[in-house]
């Protein structure tokens, strides 16, 4: 090889092109690109021209007294009953349904907690509720027609009221035909277990009464005669007069057994 050869011609413009070529992308950035500074800062709204922003309120869905709306709290007697104001619609007109409306058209005194006050029976006031809820009438034990009549009238109901008047006179009614049945049966000492454990249908054991008849068994003791008198309750159709006679007829063997016994 010729060491003499001569090398070949290197343009000036062209190595400048490679230098920059082979520049990192940091230098290209800092030498070619131009920055807007007034773009780089946020945009603000002259204070003038700001909306005014008003914090929203949570929605208030209670009432004062810490109900729903739409329900209502009574203080009877010292108790206390809630219930929505739609159970009164069903005495449209009554002291209640004025009492609890919005707003109330009849003036009365309120407890601490925002109950109605009413100075009535609370007990009662149970059976007027649910009368006002379902349309029934409901009696706890010890609690009279004539009691929840009363109450009736005081809250002005007229359909409770006649609820109430009605069942006073069906049970009146059914209290006076109510008649007794008796039966007189003989029986041997022996069987007076048996007898008054098997009673049934309504038979109620009235009176033991020994009619001095002694038998003999076949063993040799001697066992007592005895008449047992029991009766039943019925309730007496326009048809069932001829019940009179049977009924009498036991009264007198009833009457005949005891006199047998004194004698």
């Amino acid at each position: 090889m010729d060491d003499s050869a001569p090398l070949p011609s290197t343009d000036p413009g062209r190595i400048a092109d490679m230098t920059d070529g082979s520049s990192n992308d940091s230098d290209n950035i800092s030498t070619h690109t131009l920055i807007d500074e007034s773009m780089s800062k946020p945009f603000v709204l002259p204070s003038d021209n700001l909306p005014e922003v008003v914090p929203s309120k949570p929605q208030d869905k209670r009432l004062v007294n810490g109900l729903p709306p739409g329900w209502v709290k009574l203080n009877v007697g010292g108790k206390i009953f809630q219930t929505h104001r739609q159970t009164f619609n069903r005495e449209d007109g009554s002291f209640l349904a004025r009492l609890c409306q919005e707003p109330s058209m009849l003036p009365s005194d309120k407890d601490s907690e925002g109950a109605f006050l009413i100075d009535r029976d609370p007990e009662y006031f149970t059976s007027v509720l649910n009368y006002l809820r379902h349309g029934k009438v409901i009696l706890d034990h010890g609690l009279s027609e004539e009691g929840l009549l009363e109450e009736a009238e005081f809250y002005n109901m007229p359909n409770l009221i006649t609820l109430c008047t009605e069942r006073i006179a069906n049970r009146n009614k059914t209290k006076k035909n109510i008649q007794h049945v008796y039966r007189v049966l003989q029986c041997h000492g022996d069987e007076l277990t048996s007898l008054v454990s098997h009673l049934s249908d309504g038979w109620k054991f009235k009176q033991l009464v020994p009619i001095g008849i002694e038998n003999m068994q076949q063993n040799g003791d001697f066992t007592q005669e005895f008449v047992c008198v029991v009766s039943r309750e019925y309730v007496e159709s326009e048809n069932a007069h001829h019940n009179y006679e049977g009924s009498d007829r036991a009264q007198v063997l009833q009457q005949k057994a005891m006199r047998m016994f004194s004698i």
